[in-house]
């Protein structure tokens, strides 16, 4: 004997199960529908239990994700390699400095985000990294090269012979 909730919040039965071998060919009950049976302490869908599974067809198994179930991270080194170009383009210090680092740690995250799909996402971040790192590069080095040739990193000469301003 079985107990059913119906669609409308009420408690059904007990009733046969029979009875409600009807009630699904009806389309008054369905697999979700939730059965208590006799002596069960808990309710469960209809169409777990195995003598009514049948009367649904063939279950159709969820789809399947071909990343894993979990979900993807953005990949850190993607991320920081974003911020270190973004670094490099704004401030004029250490702008070499950031802009190398950016580059390494862009590319290190995109060849992780290419080996590991499932696991990893941020291929923006990295693709922005190296493209803000390498013009922040290319303009650290110019600047550096028109530097050494306007000669602002000469030695002066009275550090160099001994002169003394008093």
């Amino acid at each position: 004997m079985y107990k059913i909730v119906g669609a409308d919040g009420r408690q059904y039965g007990p009733v046969s199960g029979d009875q409600i071998r009807r009630w699904i060919a009806e389309g008054r009950a369905n697999a979700q529908t939730q059965v208590l049976t006799e002596g069960a302490l808990q309710w469960k869908p209809l169409g777990t239990l195995p003598e009514f599974a049948a009367a649904f067809g063939p279950q159709v198994p969820p789809p399947i994700n071909p990343y894993g179930s979990h979900l993807r991270t953005t990949n850190s080194f993607a991320t920081g390699g974003m911020i270190l170009g973004i670094l490099a383009l704004v401030c004029c210090c250490p702008k070499i400095l950031f802009a190398t680092l950016g580059l390494i740690f862009s590319l290190i995250g995109l060849s992780q985000i290419n080996s590991r799909p499932d696991i990893y996402e941020g291929r923006g971040f990295a693709i922005a990294g190296i493209v803000l790192s390498g013009v922040s590069l290319l303009i650290g080095v110019f600047l550096l090269l028109l530097s050494l040739g306007a000669g602002v990193f000469q030695p002066h000469h009275h550090l160099w012979y001994g002169h003394h301003f008093h």
